[in-house]
């Protein structure tokens, strides 16, 4: 059990997986789901998100950085679901 690994996985790979999930899932709901709803599906993909991320990291199978991988993951993600809901959001609001 505490033999160190040989060759670890490279953990910058897990992150970017699931910022890549965020943007596929964010774009999805932006385009799938009515004005009206698109809310309260992006905080439902956001808390898949979430979930995923603990998987990922889990996964992995390091303690060392745990939290920091995690709070990576879904700090990126979050930003980019906000900066991707804004564009919407000014879509929306231009005239048709």
């Amino acid at each position: 059990m505490s033999e160190p690994a040989l060759a670890p996985r490279n953990a910058a790979i897990g992150v970017m997986v699931v910022w890549a999930a965020a943007f596929i899932a964010s774009v999805a709901v932006g385009v799938f789901v009515p004005e009206e709803w698109r809310v309260s599906w992006l905080l439902v993909a956001f808390g898949g998100i979430v979930l995923l991320s603990f998987a990922v990291q889990l996964w992995y199978g390091r303690t060392q950085g745990f939290i920091f991988r995690v709070a990576g993951s879904v700090t990126g993600a979050l930003l980019l679901m906000g900066i991707i809901s804004v564009g919407f959001g000014l879509a929306a609001l231009a005239p048709a």
